[in-house]
C-alpha cells in the first residue's frame, strides 16, 4: 500500500516504489530460483560474488541478530523448510489448527549467524555448507523503509509504505499524522479488534503468530522461528506491534519479543520503545509510550539511536 501528501505525485512515487521492490526481490526472495540470495544458498561453504544490494541487506540481517543476541537470526532457512514453508506461504495447505500444536522439530537445522562473513570491499560473502539464509525477519521492513524513502524522492512529497503490515514513512505527515489501523492482519478492515492510532515519522511494524500459518505434516506451522529448537515459537504473544525510528527497527523488535515470548515486554521496555502486545486471550500490555486509546504516537527512541544494546 502507497500513501502520499500530495494526489498528483501519486503516479511518480509508485514507479519508485515498484522498480525499488522489484530490484529487492531480485536479491533477497528465498523462493525465485534466479534470485541472488538462491544462488548464494546453492553456493553455501564457497565464497560467492553478490550485488552491493544483497551485501546492504545482508548486513541489516546480521545487524538485527547482533542487536537481539540472534533472536532474529537469519541462518534460519533451512529450519523454515522443514517446518514445511518451502515456497510463498500462500501457496501452503491452510492450517489445521492453532501454532501451539506444532512439535519440536528435534534436528538442529540452525547455525549461528556468526559464520556469515562479509566482504563489502568485493561484493563477497561465505557461509558454511549446509547453511541456508532467509532474509524475511529483516528484508521486507528494510524495503519499505527504502521504497517509502523513493516515493519521497520521487513525489517530492510525504509518503507512507505499507508492505504486509510493515510501515514506513518519509517526509511531511499529513496534519494529524498518518493514521493506521493495528490489527492482527493488516488486511482486515476497522471493524476487526484492534486499535486506530497515527504516526507523524519513523516506522511501524506488527509480528503475529496468527497470519502467517500452515499445515505441515498435519501440525499447524507459523513463520517465526525460535533459532534455540529450530521450530516455530511456541508460548509466545498473539501480536507484538512496535514503533521505533524506521520500519527496519521496529520489525526486529517486534519479532525479537515474539521470540523472547513473555519476556519480550520487559525487554521493548528496557530499551524505550512503544509497543502494543496482545495475548491469546485479547488481553493487550501497552509499553513505552504506546498510547491507550486512539492518539497520536510520537516516536522517541530506537534500536538505531543506541550504540550498544544490552539484552
Amino acid at each position: 500500500m502507497l500513501r502520499t501528501t500530495a494526489p498528483e505525485a501519486i503516479d511518480a512515487a509508485r514507479a519508485a516504489v515498484e522498480q525499488e521492490l522489484a530490484a529487492i526481490d531480485r536479491a533477497c526472495s528465498r523462493f525465485q530460483a534466479d534470485s541472488e540470495l538462491s544462488a548464494v544458498n546453492a553456493r553455501a561453504g564457497r565464497w560467492t560474488r553478490v550485488s552491493p544490494l544483497l551485501i546492504e541487506a545482508l548486513e541489516v540481517a546480521l545487524r538485527a541478530a547482533e542487536l537481539t543476541d540472534g533472536d532474529v537470526d537469519p541462518t534460519v532457512g533451512l529450519a523454515l523448510e522443514l517446518a514445511g514453508y518451502d515456497r510463498d506461504w500462500r501457496l501452503l495447505d491452510p492450517p489445521a489448527g492453532e501454532p501451539e500444536a506444532a512439535p519440536a522439530i528435534t534436528l538442529r537445522a540452525c547455525r549461528s549467524w556468526q559464520t556469515i562473513v562479509l566482504d563489502r570491499a568485493t561484493c563477497s560473502l561465505r557461509m558454511p555448507a549446509g547453511v541456508r539464509l532467509d532474509l524475511g525477519a529483516s528484508a521486507k521492513a528494510w524495503a519499505a523503509d527504502r521504497a517509502g524513502a523513493a516515493a519521497h524522492r520521487a513525489g517530492g512529497c510525504g509518503a507512507l509504505v505499507s508492505l504486509g503490515g510493515d510501515i514506513a514513512t518519509s517526509g511531511p505527515a499529513p496534519d494529524g499524522g498518518w493514521r493506521v489501523r493495528v490489527t492482527d492482519d493488516h488486511r482486515s478492515d476497522c471493524s476487526a479488534p484492534g486499535q486506530t492510532i497515527s504516526i507523524r515519522t519513523g516506522g511501524l511494524a506488527t509480528s503475529s503468530t496468527t497470519v502467517r500459518r500452515w499445515s505441515h505434516a498435519g501440525h499447524t506451522m507459523h513463520h517465526i522461528i525460535d533459532p534455540r529448537t529450530g521450530a516455530p515459537v511456541r508460548d509466545t504473544w498473539r501480536t507484538v506491534s512496535v514503533a521505533a525510528a524506521n520500519c527496519t527497527d521496529a520489525n526486529i523488535a517486534a519479532t525479537a519479543a515474539i521470540i523472547r515470548a513473555h519476556a519480550g515486554a520487559e525487554w521493548l521496555a528496557r530499551h524505550g520503545l512503544p509497543a502494543r502486545l496482545v495475548d491469546w486471550q485479547g488481553n493487550v500490555t501497552a509499553v513505552g509510550d504506546w498510547p491507550a486509546d486512539a492518539a497520536a504516537l510520537v516516536v522517541s527512541e530506537a534500536l538505531a539511536g543506541r550504540a550498544a544494546l544490552a539484552v
